[in-house]
């Protein structure tokens, strides 16, 4: 085994050591932080344009100032919130 070589295999071993750890450790973690974001934005956007679903919370002035950063995210918010839900949903 020549020497570009053997550097060749230590650093296809060092990248998939990482990728196993990552996947061991990070990858639970980076899940729930997305589904908690998830979350948090949606929550966000029901506390703004609740009005959208007929839950005035805060008063349009300010609704419509947020509304341009919002927009994007209006149909899957929309879809989230008008979802039926059973049980199986709690524990996914």
């Amino acid at each position: 085994m020549s020497k570009e070589e053997k550097q060749g295999f230590l650093k296809r071993f060092g990248q998939s050591a990482k990728e196993f750890l990552y996947g061991m450790a990070g990858h639970d973690m980076t899940r729930f932080a997305l589904k908690t974001r998830g979350s948090m934005e949606h929550l966000f956007i029901l506390i703004t344009m609740g009005d959208l679903l007929g839950i005035p919370i805060l008063p349009p002035y300010y609704s419509l100032r947020l509304l341009p950063y919002v927009v994007p995210q209006i149909s899957t918010w929309k879809r989230r919130m008008l979802r039926e839900r059973d049980l199986t949903d709690a524990l996914a």
